[in-house]
């Protein structure tokens, strides 16, 4: 299994795999970092421009890489469901509570892919399954694994499995009972703020007698 630079598992052993898509491709399969960054990587910007912009990763033209192929490669997730057990996030308006669905790193970028993100101002996350929701890297990977970032959605109880007790993102899992009694809570705190009653509720019988 692959693990954080701290030493901990990150649930899966190829991070690879869990990818769906680079954060810079376009929807019509262009590389958005070559077009907009190109004084960062003069070399890969111009070669991109030599297939007019087109990702090799998705493309039928330019080399024939795969996502770990690619030097700008990163896939970040803004998901909002457990990848592990299913378990959707429920946030609460004006409301400082602990999100229910955090980020989860399967790999952290190596030194020139942080300096390249932070170039194109993306954030960079903090804390290491705390209570913000994210992972942060203590470190390089120096064992020859992966140096682009990958995260994916884990809720905050799957996501300290995760980290703690070797669980993988592929089990078979169901959300936890305090999971689960977390997300009702919120759920009907939500109900209660946008002015819900039941119709049981509305409906009284004896107003029509005593009309």
């Amino acid at each position: 299994m692959e693990k954080t630079p701290k030493g901990t598992g990150v649930g899966v052993d190829d991070p690879y795999e869990h990818v769906d898509v680079c954060d810079h491709l376009t929807s019509d399969g262009t590389c958005r970092y070559a077009f907009e960054h190109p004084r960062h990587d003069p070399e890969f910007a111009r070669d991109r421009r030599r297939d007019d912009l087109a990702c090799p990763v998705v493309a039928d033209v330019g080399p024939d890489w795969a996502w770990r192929d690619c030097p700008h490669f990163r896939s970040t997730t803004s998901g909002k469901r457990c990848a592990r057990c299913g378990l959707e996030e429920r946030r609460m308006a004006h409301d400082d509570d602990r999100p229910l669905i955090e980020e989860h790193h399967l790999s952290y970028a190596d030194d020139a892919a942080r300096r390249a993100a932070d170039a194109t101002g993306a954030p960079l996350e903090t804390g290491d399954g705390a209570a913000d929701g994210t992972d942060t890297p203590d470190g390089d990977d120096t064992d020859g694994g992966p140096s682009h970032e990958i995260t994916v959605a884990l809720c905050r109880w799957c996501h300290s499995k995760v980290h703690d007790s070797w669980a993988r993102i592929t089990d078979d899992a169901n959300p936890s009972a305090e999971a689960l009694a977390v997300a009702e809570d919120r759920r009907s705190r939500e109900l209660d703020e946008a002015g819900f009653t039941a119709a049981s509720d509305r409906y009284d019988p004896g107003d029509e007698e005593s009309e």
